[in-house]
């Protein structure tokens, strides 16, 4: 692989926090807590343990026959000494051991908690990304979406899981816990953020050949930024002003993409491939691939195959003119 494309794989990896350590939730935040405090006491046992064995070693004497007939017919007191010692570091072993047992369930009961009301999404795995509905008791204000994922701050999340192929696992470290997508199975977890942001999720089990490039950007947002994207998401495709645009439109739906994809307000209702209203709106292009810029997303529609070996969209040949139109019009779907 040429050194410029490990370049845009590290950059790409790099945007948007990813860790285990940077919790930007309760649950996530409960955990971070049980594991520094298990991480910090677990060391300083092992240090003194270390310490201890060190001692023992360097401070050694030759241990004669004499010294030891004094210890086997009646203990004397250093002896005793060392007894106590050891029933001592025994017995808080097992206090120490029985106090992590109970933060542990503590924090497994906070884990288990089930809000009584939350906003609820279902995120459907394919090779390879992501499709994203968020639902409503009114049809007409469901929002299908793909490849990212838009919470708000404060307020939990109900999240259902399925796949539609095989077994993908769903995982953001700021967030939660890693939670898979088995076919024929529905999962669900909540997701709970408190800190606005953009978060990376990836899909952690092995689902076929470019599963390192199934990632989906979590985007949190401010109560009140949330209600106007959601706002702004349920309205159709943005009906074009300049001629290019509108020829683009035209070459859009007389050609296969409106076979494989779905726009909203246009004839267009595929769902081989992910949903487009408002692709111009998505920070990336294949679930994470690359930056979605204009020259990222013709070089995609031409041949995506040399950026993603192995999905299922195929290549485009498109005259250049033809080629300028269309992405003039993907460009307006914000």
């Amino acid at each position: 692989m040429r050194r410029g494309t490990w370049l845009l794989l590290f950059a790409i990896g790099c945007a948007g926090s990813q860790s285990v350590l940077d919790p930007a939730g309760p649950p996530n935040r409960s955990l971070n807590h049980l594991f520094w405090a298990m991480l910090i006491v677990a060391s300083v046992i092992w240090i003194a343990v270390v310490v201890a064995a060190f001692w023992a070693a360097l401070s050694r004497r030759r241990i004669t026959r004499e010294d030891l007939e004094p210890i086997i017919t009646v203990p004397n007191e250093e002896h005793r000494r060392h007894t106590g010692i050891v029933t001592g570091l025994v017995g808080a072993t097992i206090v120490i051991l029985l106090l992590f047992l109970v933060y542990d369930f503590t924090v497994g009961r906070a884990l288990a908690e089930r809000p009584s009301r939350t906003l609820t999404i279902e995120i459907i795995g394919h090779q390879w990304w992501w499709e994203v509905h968020y639902v409503d008791p009114d049809p007409s204000k469901i929002v299908v979406d793909a490849n990212e994922l838009h919470i708000p701050a404060g307020e939990p999340v109900q999240v259902k899981l399925s796949s539609r192929d095989v077994i993908h696992s769903f995982w953001v470290p700021n967030l939660i816990g890693k939670r898979d997508l088995i076919p024929g199975y529905t999962s669900s977890l909540f997701l709970n953020a408190d800190r606005a942001g953009v978060y990376r999720a990836q899909c952690a089990e092995f689902c076929g050949t470019e599963h390192a490039k199934m990632a989906l950007p979590v985007v949190v947002h401010s109560r009140n930024d949330f209600a106007a994207w959601l706002s702004e998401a349920r309205a159709p495709a943005a009906v074009p002003n300049d001629s290019s645009a509108r020829d683009g439109r035209q070459v859009f739906l007389a050609g296969p993409c409106s076979s494989c994809h779905a726009i909203t307000g246009e004839p267009a209702y595929g769902t081989v491939g992910p949903n487009l209203t408002h692709l111009a709106s998505r920070k990336t292009l294949g679930a994470g691939t690359l930056p979605n810029t204009r020259g990222n997303l013709g070089g995609w529609v031409v041949d995506p195959q040399s950026i993603k070996p192995g999905v299922r969209m195929p290549s485009n040949q498109l005259a250049a003119k033809d080629l300028r139109n269309l992405l003039d019009y993907l460009q307006t779907l914000k």
